[in-house]
């Protein structure tokens, strides 16, 4: 198919329609349906991945954790959940760990170690053990020994009071001395003939006489009071008798349910200490108990099957388990996802509960973290989540690098709140730590982060796509056998099959290779179920799903999200936006770009103009000037002047000043891919040559004038071909792309057809000389022997404008100087 210009010249012949899309023969495929495949265990293409996690998994080194990159779609979370499942079966089971009470500090809660499966164990023992103490200790202060030894302790006190002060009594009786009892206390006084000697009588009798009855009063008072201050000490040692009886009574409940327990869990040396401080303190304190016992004294329930562990008093007790893993749980090491990694639900938490105002806390409300229930296995986080929230990152990397975990709450750390805290002891942690992100998440951390590349050493790579080969179309029609039958979906027809690889292949923007997006193509097969189960010829619930089903699941996805493309397309038809596409114009080209709304990317053109002049050799990048053009742009734009410069006029000034623009362009331009339109642009403009308007330019160029491949290929050009369709095709409309984009051709079929018949052109190009010739219709020409163009090529024309620019500069110059001169001439004395 060749198309002609004004002039009535033809332009090269376009691709072949085989070269614009490949096309898989479902015959090839060797099936019907997915429904006779075998299976595919794992993912396809992913073995470089697959090595690094299985590694992760296996070696025992420290810091050896993972860092999954890739992106979305690829299978990484799925891929991570199969290997590490499979690991962590073949692991040994972890300890369990449970916080107990610090007998000697409350602040401090210690850590205790246990076999797996003992903590929860050990937790229902010691409610049995507080359960039946509460009923053992108050029976023994009811039964008739302790009554006994407990009144033979107040006789024996009682007895030694009243002897001393009835021995007291009577020798201060001898002297005439009795004792007064008031409500002040006790009072000596002087009697006589049994009776008080009263102030009048005293106050008559001979000073002698007073003198006497004031010193016996003065020394039985000094002994008196020695009787008052020996009381208290009475009262102690009373005490303390009573004491020693309540802790020997308490002992014997005490020790023999004590022994029941350390024979439940002989061999745990954690277990039988911890064991003996409970001892001592309930020992110690054993009218807590006798207090439990009055207050239910009055309860529904009787005393043995009152549950008393669950009284606050009794909370010094608990056992508070932070992870088991008792008996049924799933064997092997655990595997823990954590969906929102904040800092307390990362490394546990201390919960605090209000009580007359204040905040209180204590042992039991220390409540664990993923590190806690991952310790001895793997945990899996999103890193972008992690980095997310405060201090959730800065506490998983301590806890990677100090091997232990310490709870620390964000009030803490912040300063906010002034509460008693605890300090509980730190749990060794052995974990292996797999964080799942993209690319640029991972780089930026290498870059930024310092500990990072020592903490996360490994990093699983997930490939975006992989070589189209019978072998590995074998592969893939499986692993789409292996989703339909795990989702419960209908089986695929081998059309449908083959249309799912020719959409793999697009996604992958590549003729060659299949896209492992596989998120994409698993929604595409639900949506296409859907409509192969309202399709009223399809009551057959068995019945697969077919091409169609899956074209019009293509389709209908596109029209969702085709709102903004057909809004754009709309304003070019209408002349909103102004796009030719038939005619020729000097110095305008039609350039193409992506846009992308979401998932959904489509093409559009954009018309690009160029204006020259004479001047110093300076090209204008206007979208650079007005802060709206990208680096990549400006790269672009620098790069056509040194192609400029280095290809013409090579032995003069290069004295041009030319402009270029996108035109209705409001938003930021990034990316080369429009460098080569911006070329054949300034080629015109400076060629005087006009540019057929029917056909559009991408690629990008480089300092030799070779085009170079860029990404989008399909969309862009199916853009173009939509403007082209709505305004009527023509034939002599097209596309030119370099020629190393060929390999990534996956188009849609109404731009095969129109290619096939005649009506649209996709042209490949390797160098701008071959571009400017289709697009002038004119030959660009070769430099002779002598080091001349061509009389009339595209290049002599242009070495000829800028050759008359340098001429006209050099001129003007002259011009001025002389201009200069003769003024300073005419201005000396006459």
């Amino acid at each position: 198919m060749h198309g002609e210009d004004e002039r009535g010249r033809a332009f090269p012949a376009g691709l072949t329609p085989a070269q614009l899309r490949r096309r898989i023969d479902p015959a090839s495929l060797g099936f019907e349906t997915t429904e006779t495949l075998e299976v595919v265990q794992g993912l396809i293409g992913q073995d470089r991945a697959m090595q690094a996690i299985r590694l992760a998994a296996r070696i025992g080194h420290r810091s050896f954790n993972l860092f999954v990159v890739g992106p979305a779609g690829t299978g990484r979370h799925s891929a991570v959940q199969m290997v590490l499942d499979h690991e962590a079966a073949d692991r040994p089971v972890p300890c369990d760990w449970a916080y107990v009470n610090n007998f000697e500090d409350e602040q401090k809660p210690r850590a205790l170690k246990l076999p797996s499966g003992e903590a929860q164990r050990l937790k229902a023992e010691m409610e049995d053990l507080v359960d039946d103490l509460g009923a053992e200790i108050p029976a023994l202060f009811e039964a008739d020994d302790y009554q006994a030894r407990r009144k033979a302790i107040e006789a024996e006190f009682a007895d030694a009071g009243s002897a001393r002060m009835q021995e007291f009594a009577a020798r201060a009786k001898a002297e005439d001395v009795g004792i007064v009892n008031t409500p002040s206390g006790f009072l000596l006084a002087a009697i006589r003939n049994g009776e008080v000697i009263e102030k009048e009588v005293f106050d008559k009798l001979s000073p002698d006489e007073q003198a006497r009855i004031e010193e016996k009063i003065a020394r039985f008072q000094k002994e008196l009071n020695a009787i008052i201050e020996g009381t208290p000490a009475l009262v102690r040692a009373h005490r303390q008798r009573v004491i020693a009886l309540h802790a020997s009574m308490a002992e014997q409940a005490v020790q023999a349910r004590i022994s029941e327990a350390r024979a439940n869990f002989a061999g745990i040396d954690s277990v039988q200490q911890y064991l003996d401080e409970v001892a001592q303190d309930i020992i110690r304190n054993a009218e807590l108990f006798l207090e439990a016992h009055a207050q239910g004294r009055d309860g529904p329930f009787p005393a043995g099957i009152r549950k008393i562990h669950r009284l606050p008093q009794f909370g010094r007790y608990v056992i508070n388990v932070m992870v088991s893993h008792a008996e049924g749980d799933k064997t092997g090491a655990p595997l823990e996802t954590e969906e929102l990694p904040t800092l307390n639900r990362l490394v546990g938490r201390i919960e605090n509960i209000a009580h007359m105002g204040a905040l209180m806390t204590n042992f039991t409300l220390i409540r664990p973290g993923a590190l806690h229930r991952a310790n001895g296995g793997f945990l899996v986080l999103d890193a972008r989540r992690v980095l997310s929230e405060p201090f959730a990152w800065e506490a998983l990397k301590r806890c990677l690098q100090h091997r232990t975990i310490a709870i620390t709450s964000m009030a803490e750390r912040l300063s906010l709140v002034q509460t008693l805290s605890l300090e509980p002891d730190p749990i060794p942690l052995d974990v292996r730590v797999v964080l799942v992100g993209d690319r640029m998440l991972h780089a930026l951390l290498v870059m930024l982060d310092p500990d990072f590349s020592e903490l996360f050493k490994l990093q699983a790579d997930f490939e975006e796509d992989f070589a189209l080969t019978p072998e590995n179309a074998e592969l893939f029609s499986r692993l789409l056998a292996s989703f339909i039958r795990r989702e419960g979906l209908r089986p695929l027809t081998a059309a449908a099959v083959a249309r799912l690889l020719e959409e793999a292949l697009r996604r992958a923007e590549d003729s060659e290779k299949l896209s492992l997006h596989l998120g994409v193509l698993a929604d595409i097969l639900r949506e296409a179920e859907h409509y192969a189960c309202t399709r009223q010829d399809c009551a057959d619930e068995a019945a697969p799903v077919s091409v169609e089903d899956i074209e019009m699941a293509l389709t209908e996805a596109e029209r969702r999200n085709a709102r903004i493309r057909d809004r754009m397309q709309e304003a070019i038809t209408r002349g909103t936006i102004l796009i030719d596409t038939d005619g020729a114009v000097t110095g305008q080209i039609n350039g193409l770009s992506v846009a992308q709304i979401g998932g959904f990317r489509f093409g559009r053109p954009s018309r690009i103009t160029a204006r020259v002049r004479m001047g110093a050799g300076k090209l204008v990048d206007i979208e650079r000037e007005v802060e709206l053009g990208g680096p990549l742009h400006s790269k672009g734009v620098l790069i056509l002047s040194g192609y400029l410069s280095a290809t013409y006029a090579l032995e003069m000034p290069f004295s041009l000043q030319a402009s270029l623009v996108f035109e209705q362009s409001y938003g930021g331009v990034d990316g080369d891919s429009a460098s080569s339109a911006e070329l054949y642009a300034l080629l015109s403009a400076l060629s005087g040559l006009p540019i057929r308007q029917g056909l559009a330019v991408t690629g990008s160029v480089n300092q030799a004038g070779q085009v170079q491949a860029i990404g989008g290929v399909n969309e862009k050009i199916e853009g173009f071909f939509d403007i082209c369709v709505a305004r009527g095709l023509t034939g002599d409309q097209g596309v030119l792309i370099p020629a190393t984009n060929v390999p990534h051709l996956m188009l849609r079929e109404n731009v095969v057809a129109a290619v096939d018949a005649g009506q649209f052109h996709i042209l490949p190009v390797s160098t701008i000389d071959a571009g400017i010739a289709i697009l002038t219709g004119v030959d660009a020409g070769v430099r002779d022997a002598d080091g001349a163009y061509p009389e009339g090529s595209v290049n002599a024309l242009v070495e000829a404008r800028l050759a008359s620019f340098a001429t006209a500069r050099q001129q003007f110059g002259r011009d001025r100087i002389g201009k200069v001169t003769g003024n300073a001439e005419g201005s000396g004395p006459a």
